[in-house]
């Protein structure tokens, strides 16, 4: 089926070429030498527009194609500016000694374009093996998900992830409680970095899907030997101790499996005289990880939309591999940078605010942290 191709259309929308052929404003300044050899990059911290950050370093220091990894959060356009103090965040004023975290005031088409001429800027760092995980919440996320397909490709996109982000509300509104957010996950190419996440089984879970026992007290389950589709003229349409597939089916197994299968007594015959394949619970102890997260943020965060660390632990695991350069550009509180370090990933993280940056190079400096402060390169620009 061929992949229908649609684009938002509103003011002041640029061509890409367009968004790639600006140059830096401002060109941060540091150690270019060590910014040329991929291998050697480890910790970069900026703080400024990140949109002039990776400009930069796409002309200045020849850098495209090189992060492996790419998680943000960034604005939701919830037209709300964030502030906090010492003691709470808050998205009103807290007193006089609060202070400004970020201001997310733009909307509409303003938002749109903001957001996908960084994401233009963003595919040009990633490498061939890379994937993008785009934090983003219900009101916009569907007109993102439109940019992001114009820009990615919508052949890349993998994935639409629910995340339960917190416990169920009491508003008293029509409509319906919000406990979610969303992540949209795409890749750059179909050669992208893939380590198959699974899960553990509850108890409960095993007990309900594996609800017989056997003389032994194991718990199973039985699956059909058969599967749709007809193969007559083949091992697995032909007829197998006394019995056919059924009509427009075939033996998942070819005769001698089947057998093996017999003898290590993992068929069961129904009382019909149908044979069904034993699968035990002890086997399947772990499951595939589906597009349903639930990883709540926690109550009191130190920095606005600071997001759940396990949740970006499982982003890491998933999509790189140790050793890999991973980018957050829109870093917050720098909880995926401080995760990624934690995994032995090596990291790029920009923000523009003050605060951002002073509670991100923070996770590195207190004492039982990973790393003290004066090992993370801190460029402004």
């Amino acid at each position: 089926m061929p992949i229908i191709i649609m684009r938002l259309t509103y003011k002041d929308k640029i061509e890409a070429s367009d968004v790639l052929a600006f140059k830096a404003k401002k060109v941060f300044k540091g150690d270019t030498s060590l910014l040329r050899l991929k291998g050697e990059i480890n910790r970069l911290l900026f703080q400024g527009d990140n949109f002039e950050v990776m400009q930069s370093l796409i002309d200045e220091h020849k850098l495209a194609g090189i992060i492996d990894l790419v998680y943000i959060d960034p604005p939701f356009s919830t037209n709300t500016v964030f502030r906090i103090d010492d003691a709470r965040v808050s998205t009103i004023s807290a007193g006089k000694n609060d202070r400004m975290a970020y201001a997310d005031t733009l909307k509409g088409a303003e938002f749109l374009e903001f957001l996908r001429q960084r994401l233009i800027l963003i595919r040009e760092l990633m490498s061939d093996k890379a994937s993008i995980y785009l934090h983003i919440d219900y009101k916009v996320g569907h007109y993102v998900k439109i940019i992001m397909d114009e820009v990615f490709g919508a052949e890349n996109f993998r994935n639409d992830i629910t995340r339960i982000k917190c416990n169920p509300k009491n508003f008293q509104r029509k409509g319906y409680g919000n406990i979610k957010d969303l992540i949209l996950f795409y890749t750059k190419t179909d050669n992208f970095t893939w380590n198959e996440p699974m899960e553990s089984r509850a108890d409960e879970e095993l007990e309900r899907l594996f609800n017989k026992t056997d003389k032994d007290g194991r718990r199973y389950a039985t699956n059909p030997l058969h599967a749709p589709g007809e193969t007559e003229n083949g091992k697995t349409g032909q007829e197998w101790n006394g019995v056919k597939p059924p009509k427009g089916r075939h033996w998942r197994y070819a005769p001698d499996i089947l057998d093996e299968l017999e003898k290590k007594g993992l068929i069961e015959w129904s009382k019909n005289g149908v044979p069904r394949k034993k699968i035990y619970a002890e086997d399947c102890q772990t499951k595939r990880v589906q597009d349903i997260w639930e990883y709540k943020d926690k109550p009191n965060p130190v920095y606005p939309t600071e997001k759940n660390l396990e949740l970006l632990e499982r982003i890491i695991n998933i999509s790189s591999k140790k050793g890999d350069l991973v980018m957050d550009c829109f870093c917050g509180s720098g909880g995926f940078l401080y995760a990624a370090d934690k995994l032995g990933r090596r990291w790029i993280g920009a923000d523009a605010s003050d605060e951002a940056i002073k509670i991100t190079t923070g996770r590195f400096d207190e004492k039982g942290n990973l790393f003290q402060r004066k090992e993370i390169s801190k460029l402004t620009l």
